[in-house]
């Protein structure tokens, strides 16, 4: 069994934990409102504006044995920068407010995803770090094609309003391809189970976002919906 296929195996449960969440299975029915989607853009864009951040980061602290990732965090950096901008452009061609979005506070389950993120690349192992990225780009390649199809035919929303989500879909799987290799040619046991515990923790974080959107509207999403 390679790496990736354990990976997968040892965080199944957690990603189960996940994808349960009510708004994804609304999501993939066609049944997510528009306040919904927006309030999920604005969630979407305080950690994804953080992407670029972390991988510098990440990329700063990693040992010398690791050049190879380095390398590999050279070529997300230059995939992932700037598509925070596109996640306002999707709030704006749904009705929402550009710059409201870009300036409210994020919900407290974004904001500990990125905390958590920089923790253990900061005071743990950097490696950990593609635990967070295995659960964002498995996650979006599972559900945001077939998400965004239904979400746009139930709310009668432009292509333009799925930037984000359309970028990040089923067209990506080259990129989960290179993941898995990347992550197929780590040899050291504390690396791998580096990368498991941080899939762990971010898939129960991830899923929290998603549940706390079926929650009253916080005044971030009444900002993103004005």
């Amino acid at each position: 069994m390679s790496f990736h296929e354990r990976l997968q195996r040892e965080t199944a449960a957690e990603r189960a934990h996940l994808l349960s969440a009510p708004i994804l299975q609304d999501a993939v029915s066609g049944r997510v409102t528009l306040t919904q989607y927006r309030a999920f853009l604005g969630q979407a864009f305080h950690h994804v504006r953080h992407t670029v951040p972390l991988l510098m980061a990440c990329g700063a602290r990693l040992p010398a044995r690791h050049e190879a990732l380095r390398h590999a965090i050279a070529e997300y950096i230059d995939e992932e920068i700037g598509h925070e901008e596109w996640i306002l452009d999707d709030i704006a061609a749904c009705g929402g407010q550009r710059e409201a979005a870009r300036n409210a506070e994020p919900g407290v389950e974004a904001e500990l995803m990125v905390a958590y993120a920089h923790d253990w690349i900061a005071r743990k192992n950097p490696v950990g770090f593609f635990g967070m990225v295995h659960v964002l780009e498995g996650t979006s390649v599972s559900i945001a094609t077939t998400a965004a199809e239904r979400i746009a035919h139930s709310l009668h929303l432009p292509p333009a309003a799925f930037t984000y989500l359309n970028s990040h879909g089923s067209l990506d799987q080259e990129h989960v391809r290179f993941f898995a290799t990347l992550m197929d040619s780590l040899d050291d046991e504390d690396d791998r189970l580096a990368v498991i515990h941080v899939a762990r923790v971010m898939y129960r974080l991830y899923g929290d976002l998603f549940r706390s959107l079926t929650r009253s509207l916080t005044p971030l999403h009444e900002a993103v919906a004005a």
